[in-house]
């Protein structure tokens, strides 16, 4: 078993985390035996968030009388000290529990702060002198917010987006945690779905000991190719570096990486989904993206305002609208049958 001691939290994990978001599309009964299996099979650590619909009710679900035993991370989107303490609360009561591990700011576009005027820092401070917290986290998307929150010292974790088609810059995130004794916890470990070789994530991975993926689950066969990873880790070999190359050569540019943080869109559009379905197309079986759902959910791209709101709104900074038409083009182009996909 491979462990990963998240900075100077003292948390040890073993090295495949449970990312949450995906169990708000299943029932309570899927939910609560997908996390009881993870937590047999090795698992103790669970990600989640106030945003997530239900997926903090199923995480208390299932660990309800057993919550020395795991380790549980959630996240506020509060802006306000007013929206922090009724975050927190519901998020305790949510999770069953009278403590949270780490309580995170969840993709601010800034990096809270005492002083700043917010009084959020001020009330996670108190929150964890009354024990309801034990560390304090922020998630990103951006660099620089990252930084700031690296360098102010005010943090004990960083969840970023982090996968081997990570830039140089994303690395260095990771070794800027480790020198400075903060917890880097890796989101976006299959880059949303567009990394299919769990092995060859899980390899990449293994190369940085400070860094805990997170991992989105869903399905009970997904868990189970990661738990099989407790026992028998893998390592980095020609193979799979042969396949990290390839991958990186075919996704280099920009691509949408299904964040969402671009939605809602005023004119309906499943933009992060929709944004990257060229790639979808190509990296998954076809059929599941020819349905006349998903055909639907392309065809609003046609409805597109040039509002400018997605752009302004992405931390990757794409040209959103022009990705959108791109892909409903390519789209069209399959559906003809003048496109050959798997």
């Amino acid at each position: 078993m491979v462990t990963v001691t998240l900075g100077k939290t003292g948390i040890v994990s073993e090295k495949n985390g449970f990312g949450a978001l995906p169990i708000q599309r299943v029932s309570d009964e899927e939910a609560v035996r997908i996390l009881k299996k993870a937590y047999d099979g090795g698992v103790t650590f669970f990600d989640t968030a106030r945003f997530y619909t239900d997926s903090e009710h199923k995480i208390g679900l299932a660990f309800e009388g057993m919550r020395d035993k795991v380790h549980i991370a959630t996240k506020t989107a509060a802006v306000t000290a007013k929206d922090f303490w009724e975050d927190l609360h519901t998020s305790l009561t949510n999770l069953k529990t009278d403590y949270i591990d780490i309580y995170q700011f969840h993709n601010p576009a800034f990096c809270p702060k005492p002083g700043d005027g917010t009084g959020i820092y001020e009330a996670m401070l108190e929150a964890r002198e009354k024990g309801m917290i034990r560390h304090i986290g922020i998630t990103n998307h951006r660099l620089a917010v990252a930084h700031e929150a690296i360098d102010s010292g005010l943090y004990e974790t960083l969840q970023f987006p982090f996968c081997y088609l990570a830039a140089k810059e994303d690395v260095e995130l990771v070794e800027k945690c480790k020198a400075c004794g903060m917890g880097f916890i890796a989101m976006k470990a299959l880059s949303g779905g567009l990394i299919t070789n769990s092995r060859a994530a899980y390899a990449f991975m293994a190369q940085y000991e400070n860094v805990l993926p997170i991992w989105g689950v869903q399905r009970e066969s997904e868990l189970d190719e990661f738990l099989s990873y407790v026992k028998n880790p893998p390592e980095m070999t020609e193979e799979i570096q042969t396949i990290i190359d390839n991958d990186r050569k075919e996704l280099k540019g920009e691509f949408c990486r299904g964040c969402g943080y671009c939605m809602p869109c005023p004119a309906g559009i499943e933009i992060n989904n929709c944004a990257r379905m060229s790639l979808l197309l190509r990296r998954s079986p076809s059929e599941l993206q020819l349905t006349p759902e998903v055909q639907e959910k392309m065809a609003k791209i046609e409805n597109c305002l040039n509002c400018g709101r997605c752009k302004s709104k992405c931390p990757y900074h794409l040209d959103t609208p022009a990705l959108l038409k791109k892909n409903l083009e390519d789209y069209k182009e399959v559906l003809a049958g003048r496109v050959k996909v798997q």
